[in-house]
């Protein structure tokens, strides 16, 4: 259950013209009284000899008793309360008692015979309208203060009570949603989502690893903005607004948004506050050992170095300070917009829904520190400047291994936020941390491909390494032997153990840097995170000549310590396990 405090107003018939007319889209049925402050207020909406001029001027009475300059300029307090969009529909009495709660709660009619005037009018199934004058029959001002916070502890009761969904309680960061008026415009002009948010995507979209005034607004351009800027005199830009070409008023004109109005943080000096932190390295420069992998510039190379700082960032969510964790979980929101805007298209969707729930996680009353989440945001540029993926091959198998650390990442911030007490922002990052589960599993094919080369593995290979994990991991390895990403992890470890790595320390590692709890498959996570430390190719490349050659001479040399004494006992206690 949602209530809202709107704006105070001067007009009190005019607002009883809007709540018992027909709506702007014909959206208002049956409009009518379900409570008011005296129980016998007359309903222009089911009596017909009543008018909402009669209840105006009832609702206005108390202003007579003060004199015409002691009358306050806005009078009109106006709250709706709407339920969520799961809740069952709710009764007339369920609606009126709920009114009666929330004008006692926030200070309107507190119960104490003296109270203000108002009404509350349905007009939909889901939510009701309650008009009140701010002025009490005793003549004073009612104590109204923080109204919003008293009417949101009320609804969090009332939803206990009736057993609604549960909404949890907000701290005043979330973004701004959408009024009443821009959804049925959306609806009549076909659009999925209100201008506001799709313009709330797109400069997200455009903030992520962006450096610069200049580089932003070249970003919102190129996007297909109207984009006007606010300078002061001294020419210094102070500000923005952008719009929709295609939304457009009753006058025909352009409908423009405020950043701000967008989205808290994304004003001008909050964006400016991303990049302040940021070095002048050349941020297209590719790393040597990404280059030797896949290029300079490449989708690939920018999605292992994305894996890489969302790695190196779950320690940090989990460890630091708060206000560098409050950096990194910013930045990892702008590294999912990235990932979504060049994502291939079976995994597009999910993605993109993962980074519009994150980003209300992204924000919380925790000021952030900028720099330390340097390499985040440098990990979001180079994936809008490597350009969007094919979705197979190196590209496929590197936008796996990207989106397995970012779950990680992104379930690091929801434990974080719970940890805090923001229940809205640790809800968000849950919801991400799903999205990105099943867009894994839409990314995993080349596990398939390490699958079957796992399968064609000798058994007395695959013998050591059953035994190689039981001694390494003695608490994961049972359940590891169970998964089907078991045979990804033999192939994996294989190739390691053929580059020249020590296959217990690369599993050690994998395994003691951060938890795996959450993981749905362990044997998956430990795939990716053993080929990202020993930079092995991440889409499963047919191994050279010297590779193959390399696994067949680890083959070889397995075969003579299994026969051998002091390994006898391994191999016979790992015969017939393995899988």
């Amino acid at each position: 259950m949602i209530p809202q405090i709107h704006k105070q107003g001067s007009h009190t018939l005019g607002l009883l013209y809007y709540l018992y007319g027909k709506g702007t889209h014909e959206e208002h049925v049956d409009p009518h009284l379900v409570a008011s402050f005296d129980g016998m207020s007359p309903d222009p909406g089911r009596d017909a000899t009543a008018t909402k001029k009669d209840l105006g001027q009832l609702l206005d009475q108390p202003l007579h008793l003060l004199a015409a300059d002691q009358r306050p300029d806005k009078h009109v307090w106006h709250c709706s309360v709407r339920a969520a969009p799961d809740d069952p529909i709710l009764t007339d009495d369920q609606w009126a008692d709920i009114a009666r709660r929330i004008v006692a709660a926030t200070g309107i009619d507190p119960r104490d015979g003296a109270g203000c005037r108002w009404a509350a009018v349905r007009h939909a199934d889901d939510h009701i309208h309650i008009v009140a004058t701010l002025v009490r029959e005793d003549g004073r001002r009612p104590d109204h203060h923080r109204s919003g916070k008293r009417a949101q502890a009320e609804a969090r009761l009332i939803e206990k009570e009736l057993r609604l969904r549960q909404v949890a309680p907000g701290d005043g960061t979330a973004a701004q949603r959408p009024t009443s008026a821009e959804r049925h415009k959306a609806e009549r002009q076909g659009r999925e989502r209100t201008a506001r948010e799709e313009l709330r995507e797109t400069v997200r979209r455009a903030v992520s690893g962006a450096r610069s005034d200049e580089e932003f607004f070249d970003r919102l351009a190129a996007a297909g903005l109207l984009i006007r800027k606010r300078a002061a005199p001294s020419g210094d830009l102070l500000g923005y607004k952008v719009a929709l070409p295609d939304d457009l008023n009753k006058d025909g004109v352009p409908v423009f948004y405020p950043g701000a109005r967008l989205a808290p943080d994304l004003s001008l000096p909050r964006i400016r506050e991303r990049w302040s932190g940021d070095t002048g390295t050349d941020p297209t420069t590719p790393r040597q050992e990404d280059t030797v992998r896949a290029g300079p510039g490449t989708p690939a190379s920018a999605r292992r170095r994305t894996a890489s700082a969302a790695w190196q960032a779950v320690l940090i969510v989990e460890h630091g300070d708060d206000a560098v964790v409050a950096a990194h979980i910013t930045a990892a929101g702008e590294v999912l917009d990235a990932l979504a805007k060049t994502s291939a298209a079976h995994t597009r969707s999910e993605l993109r829904d993962a980074a519009t729930a994150f980003e209300r996680a992204s924000r919380s009353h925790v000021r952030a520190v900028r720099g330390h989440d340097r390499a985040l945001r440098q990990a979001a540029r180079d994936l809008v400047h490597g350009g969007p993926a094919l979705g197979r091959g190196e590209d496929g198998a590197t936008t796996a291994m990207a989106i397995d650390m970012l779950f990680f990442l992104i379930t690091a911030a929801a434990h974080w936020h719970a940890r805090k007490g923001h229940a809205q922002q640790a809800e968000a990052a849950a919801q991400a941390a799903e999205h990105l589960r099943t867009a894994y599993q839409a990314a995993a094919q080349p596990l398939g491909v390490l699958y079957q080369r796992g399968r064609r593995l000798s058994r007395p290979v695959l013998q050591r390494q059953t035994a190689l994990l039981r001694e390494t991991l003695p608490q994961l390895a049972e359940q590891i032997l169970t998964e089907p990403g078991w045979y990804a992890l033999a192939a994996t470890i294989a190739e390691a153990e053929a580059a020249g790595h020590d296959p217990a320390a690369l599993l050690f590692t994998a395994v003691g840097r951060h938890e795996l709890d959450t993981a749905e498959s362990v044997s998956d996570v430990l795939v990716w995170r053993m080929r990202r430390t020993a930079d092995l190719p991440a889409d499963a490349s047919p191994l050279s000549e010297s590779g193959t050659a390399g696994v067949q001479s680890a083959t070889r040399r397995t075969a003579s310590q299994t026969s051998a004494p002091g390994c006898r006992r391994s191999g016979e206690e790992t015969s017939g396990k393995t899988r």
